[in-house]
């Protein structure tokens, strides 16, 4: 795999084992990071959704999890769910976060994960990757367009738009 630089370690990713301790501190330490960035919501996640974090993805049965170790220290995280897309009668696998913490940003650290993560669709079946991403995230959208991700258009019915009601 590529590493870093010369210096460092290789980057190497991993599908998360839910019950390793190790595993489970990277996850929720990395998806408060996401959190804390602009490019999230600014700001950490809540004390009781840290301490729910874990138990709330074992509990949904379509879970997958990606992490990116350099060493021993978590550098990168994907968080994914299984879906289904009746147009192909196939599972999808949406991308919910792709978090790379700005220290390790311009490493190829994103691109492994989300390599990792396509390697396991395709494995399972899967007819496509999905993701959110916002207009205003330049560098995600270069590197998803890189990796062959673009905007979803249905028949003559134009771009998909993401749409959310809060309940």
């Amino acid at each position: 795999m590529p590493t870093p630089d010369s210096q460092s370690p290789p980057v190497r990713v991993v599908e998360a084992d839910l019950d390793h301790p190790a595993h489970q501190e990277a996850i929720v330490t990395l998806t408060d990071a996401y959190a804390r960035d602009p490019m999230g919501d600014g700001a950490p996640l809540p004390t009781a959704v840290r301490k729910a974090l874990i138990g709330g993805l074992r509990q949904h049965p379509t879970t997958m999890v990606f992490l990116a170790f350099v060493g021993e220290e978590p550098v990168g995280l994907a968080n994914c769910f299984r879906g289904f897309s009746t147009f192909t009668a196939r599972p999808l696998v949406n991308i919910h976060d792709l978090v790379v913490p700005t220290e390790y940003r311009g490493r190829g650290i994103g691109r492994l994960l989300l390599d990792a993560v396509e390697g396991k669709a395709r494995a399972i079946g899967c007819c496509k990757l999905t993701l959110e991403v916002t207009e205003g995230n330049a560098v995600a959208r270069h590197l998803y367009e890189r990796v062959g991700f673009a905007r979803s258009t249905y028949g003559k019915g134009g771009g998909l738009l993401v749409y959310a009601k809060e309940l």
